[in-house]
């Protein structure tokens, strides 16, 4: 089994995908990755020898990912909140920082709280 920046790789999925798993690598620069060792994208993670696990290890631990990146993440989030600016307020309250509306959708963001006005009128619970 491989692994690579603390990462256990997938066994039955090619090695194109599974790179993926680590956080920071996407399916263009696995392939940029895979290019430049000339390791063949087909190929199962498990059928990888120690030979090419070590250059990939070599080619991943030059680049910025998992837990650096992480914190690198983290630490923009934290110096936008800080400067009070629009992006950091928006991370503050929890609602959609790249301009999505809100009145309707953003679900995910909020969670799934609907607030809504109501009549104003009490219902009967409420009265007593």
């Amino acid at each position: 089994m491989a692994r690579i920046a603390g990462i256990n790789l997938p066994k039955d999925k090619r090695i194109e995908i599974g790179l993926t798993y680590i956080f920071g690598i996407g399916h263009s620069l696995s392939n940029k990755i895979l290019a430049q060792t000339k390791i063949n994208p087909n190929t199962k993670c498990k059928d990888l020898n120690e030979e090419d696990v070590n250059i990939l290890k070599n080619i991943i631990e030059k680049l910025k990912v998992e837990g650096d990146l992480k914190r690198e993440i983290l630490v923009n989030i934290k110096r936008l909140k800080e400067i009070n600016c629009y992006r950091g307020t928006r991370h503050n309250k929890n609602l959609p920082v790249r301009g999505q509306r809100t009145k309707t959708n953003s679900r995910t963001r909020r969670g799934n709280v609907r607030k809504t006005m109501g009549s104003g009128r009490k219902s009967s619970n409420e009265k007593t």
